[in-house]
């Protein structure tokens, strides 16, 4: 039996690969700080023989006893409203984090996946962004903290391959949603439904022009696994390239929730991504990989897990927001 190591696998993301690698036939152990992880979304794991829980920071030393095969390194704040309020811990993570990670896989022997984001192509110049284009990234901006720790996250693991002949895999992941989202975090769908279940208008940033794509957690889990069991090395942007304005997914929201809010607006925060959208050239040819699920099944799907939420879950995360 193969074993993983999972960072942030009390997260979205990192809860969902948990669910995949244990279907898989692996064992697994997440590790999470709970700073923005919930242990509510592995509680339904912890019976499991094959599935462990280490409550650490990954910033500091990380001992794992025994046979290591993969680790996959998704600790880290993921929404401007989480690394604004906690801009010090996202630049470790993303440093300190990783350079534990690769020091564990290293000695262990292990191959490591890092989960980086569309946020390294910053305010895109490129579009729509392929791996190859070098981004347009503002390091001392609000949202500098989180997009240059992940670019100095994917220059680390390159180092350690070429250097050290370490293993490594490059997830470049785009605008994700689905079930276990927080509805706090800050991102526009989590917003715009939480908004919606309250009754209460709904905010738009700018004109609502700058858009989005909005790729299924199924779909990305699936391209994660893929690339991790592939034996490419350089970075391969996962998303679904089905992009929207803003303006028209907090329409499509009104619509799936059959509510009468209003659109409000608000001035763009700074540094706001005015497009995303990833070209999956290298997904489609290298891993054989596309999105399968559609945004109006992938919406409905996660409205269903919203809707099921306790109703002062909805009032105890409600605040003003941004999104990414």
């Amino acid at each position: 039996m193969k074993t993983a190591l999972i960072t942030g696998g009390a997260g979205f993301l990192g809860s969902h690969l948990c669910d995949r690698l244990i279907k898989e036939g692996m064992r697994v152990i997440a590790m999470d700080n709970l700073i923005t992880g919930d242990l509510k979304n592995i509680e339904h794991l912890m019976p499991l023989e094959q599935f462990e829980f280490y409550h650490h920071d990954v910033s500091k030393y990380i001992h794992i006893p025994g046979q290591l095969d993969y680790v996959l390194h998704f600790a880290s704040p993921a929404s401007p409203i989480d690394y604004l309020k906690i801009p010090i811990p996202t630049l470790k993570v993303g440093s300190l984090g990783t350079h534990n990670c690769l020091g564990l896989s290293l000695a262990k022997g292990a191959r490591m996946l890092i989960a980086s984001t569309s946020e390294v192509y910053g305010d895109p110049m490129v579009h729509p962004q392929n791996e190859d284009y070098w981004g347009n990234v503002n390091p001392i901006g609000p949202r500098g903290v989180y997009d240059e720790a992940k670019r100095f996250q994917e220059a680390m693991t390159m180092a350690y391959h070429t250097f050290h002949g370490v293993e490594t895999r490059i997830v470049r992941i785009f605008n994700t949603y689905g079930p276990r989202m927080r509805l706090n975090d800050g991102r526009a769908l989590p917003a715009f439904i939480g908004q919606a279940l309250r009754g209460e208008d709904i905010t738009v940033f700018g004109d609502g022009s700058q858009t989005r794509s909005f790729c299924y957690v199924d779909d990305l889990v699936e391209g994660i696994y893929r690339l991790l069991l592939s034996d490419y090395v350089n970075p391969v942007n996962i998303g679904n390239p089905d992009e929207i304005s803003i303006l028209d997914f907090a329409k499509e929201i009104i619509e799936l929730t059959g509510t009468d809010q209003k659109i409000v607006f608000k001035p763009l925060p700074k540094d706001d991504p005015k497009q995303r959208q990833p070209d999956i050239t290298r997904a489609k040819e290298i891993l054989g990989w596309e999105p399968q699920v559609s945004r109006k099944d992938g919406l409905r799907k996660t409205y269903e897990y919203f809707k099921s939420l306790p109703e002062e879950d909805l009032y105890k995360y409600a605040h003003p927001r941004t999104f990414k």
